[in-house]
């Protein structure tokens, strides 16, 4: 299957990224869980991390874990506030987490966003940014980033996408295709919902190990996908899903079978 390289975020892809909702979202005391994560994703391979100030302290945790990676690493995450003080406060605690610099700001669930892409712009024209994006988990709200889209404002977007979640196929996925903007997929694994899966045997015609990889490949098979954060708090799924990220990709028949096993 020939793929393209999607998207104005300089991310090479099929990228399996490391997704960090409701796991990083860690005590100091339990600093060490997130470093064994993110020291088993980059062991495999994983080279984009994603986060937001929705997420608790997993911010301040995954830049922490960072330590050492850095150079190496894609760093996504969010604003997510009404309050353009805020805001602010919210990029000036992130650039001291991630090494003076954000290499791509969303602004999440669109909350403000025509109030904060302004000033957002003049972050990135300044250099403590890299490239914008939006995002939204609603397909309710799939009209209001398709117009975010359009404004050709921003590089990127983030939204769900699994056999059970594909509204975005309608307008999302082509009017990023035609606009040539990044994709980043949340929920591919629908937030556990789809596991822990079929028999492994029903596996073996897809050349996966893992109920997980499949659904992983699956969503990373379309080439209008530019990445996919699974979000884990075991070394060994994070080291098992950025394997994901490899080829042979899913054609039409393969995709087919995992909607099928998914139910």
């Amino acid at each position: 299957m020939e793929r393209r390289t999607p998207g104005r975020t300089g991310v090479e892809v099929p990228v399996v990224g490391l997704g960090t909702w409701l796991t990083l979202d860690l005590p100091e005391a339990e600093q060490e869980v997130a470093d064994r994560v993110v020291a088993g994703a980059f062991e495999a391979g994983t080279r984009l991390v994603d986060s937001s100030p929705m997420y608790g302290r997993a911010e301040q945790v995954l830049g922490r874990a960072l330590d050492g990676y850095r150079e190496e690493v894609f760093v996504a995450t969010k604003i997510w506030t009404a309050s353009s003080d805020e805001a602010r406060a919210q990029l000036a605690r992130q650039l001291d987490f991630y090494g003076g610099s954000v290499d791509l700001e969303q602004i999440h669930n669109l909350v403000a966003w025509e109030s904060h892409l302004p000033w957002l712009e003049q972050e990135r024209d300044g250099g403590r940014i890299a490239w914008l994006g939006a995002t939204h988990y609603a397909a309710s709200a799939f009209g209001e980033l398709a117009r975010v889209m359009r404004t050709g404002r921003i590089d990127a977007v983030q939204i769900p996408y699994n056999p059970h979640e594909r509204e975005v196929e309608r307008e999302i996925l082509p009017l990023a295709e035609e606009l040539g903007l990044g994709v980043i997929v949340m929920r591919p694994l629908a937030e556990g919902a789809l596991l822990p899966g079929p028999d492994p045997a029903e596996l073996e015609r897809l050349g996966v190990e893992t109920w997980a990889q499949a659904l992983l490949k699956w969503a990373l098979s379309d080439p209008r996908v530019t990445a996919v954060i699974p979000a884990t708090s075991s070394p060994g799924h994070a080291r098992e899903n950025a394997r994901a990220g490899s080829p042979p990709w899913f054609g039409p028949e393969e995709r087919r079978y995992v909607e099928e096993l998914c139910g």
